[in-house]
């Protein structure tokens, strides 16, 4: 069987209290002589340094099964009965053999007297009780943090597969609405179908790739809403208009992906759009770090009979599932914006 190596703070522990307890078995078996024979020093010091290393490290032996057995932090009460016998296994046998060794060889002119077997119990009760508090205090926390971090991968988890449920809900309603335009596009205009499937498929590209990590550069999504941009301005000609205008400080900084193609579309999607009421489209930064998409209104008489929300609703959960500050939607009588904050 593999006997197991303490920790570091447990060789701390034992260095740090080792010269105070020799100091008091020398001063029990020895008295004052203890500050008058050298001898003391150099031959009765390595002997309890040496018993004591062995005392140590049974005393480790012994604590390691006790918590390998009962290790949880529901377990801390027996685990810390279970820790009582160790004081007759290890403890009390290293005193007796510490002093008995010291009478039988004569060390240094060393023979028992009343009373010093009680003294040593004593200190070494006293010092196995600090130290054993403090180990068991040091395991405590250290389960709480093991703990703590199982419950973290727990939410990470949970968060990962929440956003994978956004995306598997989010990709089949992107493409129903672009095919339903490509669709309503070959009857009318053939040309025009061929040039929007071209962006289409570029865009669909950025989409997949995009779609791998869930967050991308403000960069990468003002690139890609430009592109998205022209399947709409393929759609509806003179109708459409974008203009954008973001800060390039903010270029490195992260939105979730397809945000700002989701808050397009959703203009889009709700409102009237012709040569006579055209949509126009203004994406913006401010100082404070946040986008805004501001869009005319001229909302269809009907309700969109295939609208499920999914848009403002993956925006919103994204931002909750990390903890960010929610979305402001505003809307006026001729406005209606959506700011969102960017990430570093």
């Amino acid at each position: 069987m593999r006997i197991p190596n303490p920790p570091w703070f447990q060789y701390v522990g034992w260095l740090s209290s080792m010269p105070f307890i020799t100091f008091l078995l020398c001063y029990i078996m020895y008295d004052d002589r203890l500050f008058d024979d050298w001898r003391i020093w150099a031959i009765a010091y390595p002997i309890i340094y040496g018993i004591g290393f062995i005392s140590w490290r049974s005393h480790y032996i012994y604590d390691n099964f006790i918590r390998s057995k009962y290790p949880s932090l529901k377990d801390t009460q027996k685990r810390i009965f279970a820790t009582v016998p160790v004081y007759l296994l290890v403890m009390a046998p290293s005193v007796l053999l510490i002093f008995y060794s010291f009478d039988w060889l004569n060390i240094i002119g060393y023979s028992i007297q009343p009373g010093d077997l009680r003294y040593g119990f004593l200190v070494g009760l006293g010092v196995n009780i600090v130290f054993e508090s403090l180990w068991e205090v040091i395991y405590i926390i250290d389960k709480y943090k093991e703990a703590a971090a199982d419950q973290e991968r727990i939410e990470q988890m949970h968060l990962e597969q929440e956003f994978e449920n956004l995306k598997t809900k989010l990709n089949p309603h992107f493409l129903f609405n672009s095919f339903n335009t490509l669709s309503s596009l070959i009857s009318e205009n053939k040309h025009q179908a061929e040039k929007f499937l071209d962006e289409l498929s570029k865009v669909y590209r950025y989409l997949l790739r995009s779609n791998e990590s869930g967050m991308s550069t403000v960069e990468q999504e003002t690139k890609f809403i430009s592109s998205y941009a022209k399947l709409l301005e393929t759609r509806y000609g003179d109708g459409f208009k974008m203009n954008m205008q973001i800060d390039p400080a903010l270029k490195d900084k992260e939105i979730p992906s397809l945000t700002l193609q989701l808050l397009v579309e959703n203009a889009v999607k709700h409102n009237v759009i012709s040569k006579q009421h055209p949509m126009q489209i203004d994406i913006f930064s401010n100082p404070e770090g946040w986008i805004t998409v501001e869009n005319n209104l001229n909302k269809k008489v009907r309700p969109v009979s295939e609208s499920t929300g999914i848009g403002l609703s993956y925006i919103r959960n994204k931002y909750a599932l990390m903890k960010r500050v929610d979305i402001i939607i505003e809307e006026t009588a001729g406005k209606y914006k959506v700011a969102i904050p960017v990430l570093s």
